[in-house]
């Protein structure tokens, strides 16, 4: 049986379910609004902690509807409102906090400007974003990739059950761990300008496949990753 590595993964996945395109963001919106798409795409990071993204999209959706999806808009925003405004997502009272707290960051260390936010090196963005209230290395690592363009991959629960299944080789098992084993893969394989791309569409076709197949209880009719899975060996299915 063939070794599974991120590479393999990915051309495996993305023939399967072909490019995912990601992070959705409604680009019409703020075209007609002159507003920054990159915010959305901060905002949807926070909402979708431990949420479904159906669930992030109502959310979103609120906020676009009341001309609220920009980092002045949720700055001065009354915190009620804005836990209002994003309660289809869950644990909107925690959110709205941490929403405000990081709005009303960005205003005041960068005047609300993303470009200078994000123009800087990746590590510092990312400790500096560690060091706010309520952001993970999945946001973090999120936001730096879909939002600031920073060749970085986000790992999920999706991914460390894969990692566990299929099996991948990670030595360790903490975030970073897997997060850079993929990163060392990936980066041996491709240029260093497809790496923003690479990892965006991986980490994409990771979820899809997860939601899909490799579930808490799998479904392994049809999966893509039957001939390289170990579990799939292990386990006893009946169709």
């Amino acid at each position: 049986m063939a070794a599974v590595t991120p590479v393999t993964l990915y051309f495996s996945l993305l023939q399967y379910f072909g490019p995912q395109k990601w992070w959705p963001v409604d680009k019409k919106y703020h075209e007609k609004n002159s507003t920054d798409p990159r915010f959305e795409i901060i905002v949807g990071a926070v909402l979708t902690q431990n949420t479904a993204w159906k669930n992030v999209e109502k959310a979103l959706e609120n906020l676009r509807s009341n001309n609220a999806l920009t980092i002045t808009s949720i700055a001065k925003m009354d915190i009620d409102r804005l836990s209002d405004m994003i309660k289809p997502s869950g644990y909107f009272n925690q959110k709205a906090f941490r929403l405000k707290k990081l709005s009303l960051y960005l205003q005041d260390r960068y005047n609300g400007d993303l470009n200078r936010f994000f123009n800087r090196e990746t590590v510092d963005i990312r400790n500096e974003l560690l060091s706010l209230s309520g952001v993970g290395p999945e946001t973090a690592d999120s936001i730096l990739l879909y939002a600031g363009g920073h060749p970085i991959f986000v790992v999920d629960a999706y991914t460390r059950r894969i990692c566990s299944r299929l099996p991948i080789t990670v030595d360790g098992k903490t975030y970073d761990d897997i997060r850079q084993c993929f990163e060392r893969d990936i980066q041996r394989r491709f240029p260093t300008e497809k790496l923003v791309s690479i990892y965006g569409e991986l980490h994409a076709l990771i979820v899809v496949f997860g939601k899909t197949f490799c579930k808490k209880k799998p479904v392994c009719r049809n999966c893509p990753m039957n001939s390289t899975c170990i579990y799939r060996e292990k386990e006893v299915f009946s169709f």
